[in-house]
């Protein structure tokens, strides 16, 4: 179970970062333009999106939770640590074709949200690889976990992971 004290509030999302923060936050969408992508190794990529607003370009970088291939297509994974609000989150569930870069290489994809209970199985699979990123990512938003593999499926099924898969078509009524 995740676990809280009294005194600590419910689990929030950060606020956006602003100023020095924020130009230290895009520094890696600076890297991946100027070619340097590969030295993230993948754990990084590059989401290239359109505004719901305005239509133009946006780029994000975001860390990639898991990658796959299934039926012969790339996917990639990643979730939104400012949960629904961020703007790329909302910019791809108005869109949801989009260009990811990884290392140098573009793929088109089209990104889909995981229900919670897939959230909650990947979280539980991603704290064991990397359990400080893990449990820094939990602190960052508000949870405190003890470590345990429930305690982590539980924290994943409150955030918002978006599947982003090469060359796929949008399903359901909510795209």
């Amino acid at each position: 179970m995740t676990h809280r004290s009294e005194a600590s509030p419910e689990p929030r999302h950060p606020a956006p970062q602003a100023g020095w923060r924020r130009t230290a936050v895009r520094l890696p969408v600076h890297m991946f333009r100027a070619g340097l992508g590969p030295l993230f190794r993948g754990r990084l990529l590059l989401l290239v999106h359109t505004g719901r607003t305005s239509g133009q370009p946006r780029r994000t970088a975001v860390e990639v939770v898991e990658s796959a291939t299934v039926d012969g297509r790339r996917s990639w994974t990643v979730a939104s640590g400012f949960g629904t609000a961020a703007d790329w989150y909302r910019n791809l569930k108005h869109t949801p074709q989009a260009t990811v870069q990884v290392g140098r290489r573009f793929h088109a994809v089209t990104a889909a949200d995981l229900p919670a209970e897939e959230g909650g199985e990947l979280m539980a699979r991603y704290a064991p690889r990397h359990p400080r990123i893990a449990r820094r990512l939990c602190a960052y938003m508000g949870f405190t976990v003890d470590g345990s593999e429930a305690d982590y499926r539980s924290v994943g099924e409150a955030i918002a992971f978006v599947r982003l898969t090469e060359g796929a078509r949008p399903t359901g009524s909510d795209h």
